[in-house]
């Protein structure tokens, strides 16, 4: 089987992380860089024989894809201290390092929101780029929402990455409102100014497409309050950026 580096960033991940690193058993290296937890995070990685790097917060791009060329090996997985592996991924992760058809793998992320696995709307397929050979394929710059962009075809796999998305509504808002927060910076930095309109009619898109078109009423009580979030998101983020962007002239 060709050496693959698991590679996860972290800061006070101490209760997700075991089941993150123990779901990826096939891995000959376990890379963690960590932005200065102060819980047992680095303890806990360390008992697993993981090599644990320090790293001053550089932005989720830059620090993921920092942590990339910290590897030990050319093939990465890449993932984060909430996520793990599904059996049927593992399986199927396994056999394509064995004699890989591409170099570069995506496969469907299945979201736990308010104790329930996420199956329609926003919260799936959610497909991730995260297994790749790092001389095709690299993380964005991005301060958030980056993404993996591959030089070459990606290649598929259907065994789900499973994200636990939220331990508590409150800590899930909690992240929502930082998300948000940089999203507006990064506009207005690019001299957005959003019009009363976007601010309406984004969030009601937003709805229509993935509460209805992609059935994420399905998902009953969790989906529509994931969904509804997501629409107010939508409306935040153009509001913070509104506040932040120069007034007319």
């Amino acid at each position: 089987m060709i050496p693959l580096s698991l590679v996860v960033i972290t800061q006070d991940e101490a209760d997700r992380l075991p089941a993150c690193l123990d779901s990826v058993p096939f891995a000959a290296e376990i890379l963690i860089v960590d932005s200065g937890s102060r819980d047992a995070t680095v303890a806990l990685a360390q008992a697993r024989g993981a090599r644990v790097i320090h790293q001053e917060w550089l932005g989720y791009g830059r620090q993921k894809q920092l942590a990339v060329s910290l590897a030990s090996n050319d093939w990465v997985l890449c993932l984060d201290a909430d996520e793990r592996l599904s059996p049927p991924l593992q399986e199927q992760m396994q056999q394509e390092l064995r004699s890989p058809r591409h170099l570069a793998y995506r496969f469907p992320r299945c979201n736990r929101f308010l104790g329930r696995w996420l199956r329609h709307g926003e919260g799936y397929p959610d497909w991730q780029l995260r297994l790749f050979h790092r001389g095709h394929a690299r993380w964005s710059d991005d301060p958030i929402h980056e993404g993996v962009t591959a030089s070459v075809p990606v290649g598929t796999l259907t065994g789900d990455l499973l994200h636990e998305s939220a331990q508590t509504l409150e800590s899930y808002l909690a992240k929502q409102n930082r998300y948000t927060s940089l999203q507006a910076e990064r506009l207005a930095a690019c001299g957005k100014r959003p019009g009363a309109a976007r601010m309406l009619f984004s969030p009601l898109f937003r709805f229509v497409k993935f509460y209805c078109l992609r059935l994420g009423f399905l998902d009953g009580t969790p989906g529509l309050i994931h969904i509804l979030i997501g629409c107010m998101n939508s409306f935040t983020k153009y509001a913070k950026t509104l506040e932040k962007a120069p007034p007319p002239s």
